[in-house]
């Protein structure tokens, strides 16, 4: 139905998948464990040491369609490698393809100007900076972005910004230079034309870091969530992006293949956990026979199987609409995948921690943070609550 993978595609894919044998997964445990307070937001010298054999070995910004920097893939075909890298919950940032960053880059590829480019744009291919994406507001339910109240004020060459936001990935981490900010700039527009979205850089007077947040008590280091409080912030008005009252534009033009590219890790570290479990479940006896041999972990195994096969080939679906058809056209696609991606990852990897026993929730195996990503994943980039919404109102409709 989709069709195969280039040959382009296919090497890619074989290397990616020699990398993260090599040099991945020997590391993994180092890039996870926690750094010393004084430096735990601070990218580690490892880090940078496989981000430099991975670009060198051209396993650099395979996310990235715009231009000679990246590889030219298909959603198609980088679902199929993202998938690989995303076993591994440090992998994608060896390879430049992390979020925030991924949809910021996208982003001003597609909106910026030739500055915003040159300035902010380049450096973030490089993976000489990281950035962070300030939506979701504390005090308004954000799934709902016509809410979000933060105002972004004209004043001569300038805008000024005063809000709160929240759940901003990224601006914890010291290398994090700049965040695209989502506000209000005009409340008498019509709904969706009150939103603009403007670049502002991380030491602008006025913007503060108010403390780290915590999924499931994992920081996230040296990434990180954070608080972030804007008080008479003052930004060029060159910093606008695309135009007052475009934010909406922006948003869905970034959110969609930031979805996607959310549902092709989590199938890779759904896959993940259905190998540990198989692993464990083989090696460990208890009661006369190894769990393997016990029916309820069979059961847990065959299902976890299916639910995985399903989940891709949705996730797929919907990429290759995207490459057909548009995003816009692949917005249903993506709605489903969406929703029910993460809940099937938080399962499969919920029964890989049961057969694993109280390892399964330590910090001695990767388990327990995936299921936090997991679970987190089915809250952000928007609730399924309310892709369930729209996937509803457009069955309805088809009945006038």
């Amino acid at each position: 139905m989709f069709g195969e993978l280039s040959d382009k595609a296919r090497d890619l894919l074989e290397r990616m998948q020699a990398f993260m044998d090599e040099h991945v997964y020997p590391n993994e445990q180092a890039l996870l464990e926690a750094a010393p307070e004084d430096s735990r937001w601070t990218q580690k010298p490892l880090m940078r040491s496989l981000q430099e054999k991975a670009r060198t070995q051209g396993l650099w910004n395979l996310f990235y369609n715009h231009g000679p920097e990246g590889a030219g893939l298909s959603n198609f075909e980088y679902g199929q490698i993202c998938e690989v890298f995303g076993r591994s919950l440090v992998a994608p940032e060896i390879f430049n393809c992390s979020a925030p960053d991924v949809g910021n880059m996208e982003i001003l590829a597609i909106y910026g100007t030739p500055a915003q480019k040159e300035r902010w744009l380049k450096p973030l291919l490089d993976a000489e900076i990281r950035s962070c994406f300030a939506m979701t507001e504390p005090r308004v339910a954000s799934s709902d972005a016509t809410n979000v109240e933060t105002e972004i004020r004209r004043d001569g060459e300038h805008y000024v910004i005063n809000g709160r936001k929240w759940w901003i990935t990224g601006a914890m981490a010291k290398r994090c230079a700049f965040a695209i900010v989502m506000g209000k700039n005009d409340p008498t527009a019509p709904k969706h034309k009150q939103q603009s979205m403007i670049i502002v850089p991380m030491d602008t007077k006025g913007l503060t870091i108010v403390r780290p947040l915590t999924v499931f008590g994992y920081e996230h280091a040296p990434l990180g969530h954070a608080e972030l409080v804007f008080e008479n912030v003052r930004v060029p008005a060159e910093n606008m992006l695309l135009g007052e009252g475009r934010g909406f534009e922006i948003a869905q033009g970034r959110l969609g293949p930031g979805r996607i590219h959310h549902c092709m890790r989590l199938i890779g570290l759904a896959e993940r956990a259905l190998d540990v479990m198989c692993q464990r479940a083989k090696s460990r006896v208890a009661f006369g026979s190894t769990l393997a041999e016990k029916g309820a972990v069979r059961q847990a195994i065959g299902q976890s199987r299916c639910e995985i096969e399903q989940a891709r080939l949705l996730t797929l679906k919907a990429a290759w609409m995207m490459d057909k058809a548009g995003n816009k056209a692949a917005r249903h696609e993506i709605a489903m995948a969406k929703i029910m991606v993460p809940d099937m990852a938080a399962r499969v990897i919920d029964r890989a921690i049961q057969v694993h026993g109280a390892a399964g929730v330590s910090q001695d195996v990767f388990l327990a943070e995936a299921y936090a990503e997991a679970r987190y994943l089915r809250i952000g980039d928007g609730p399924d609550e309310v892709h369930r919404e729209a996937l509803a109102r457009h069955e309805l409709s088809r009945f006038g």
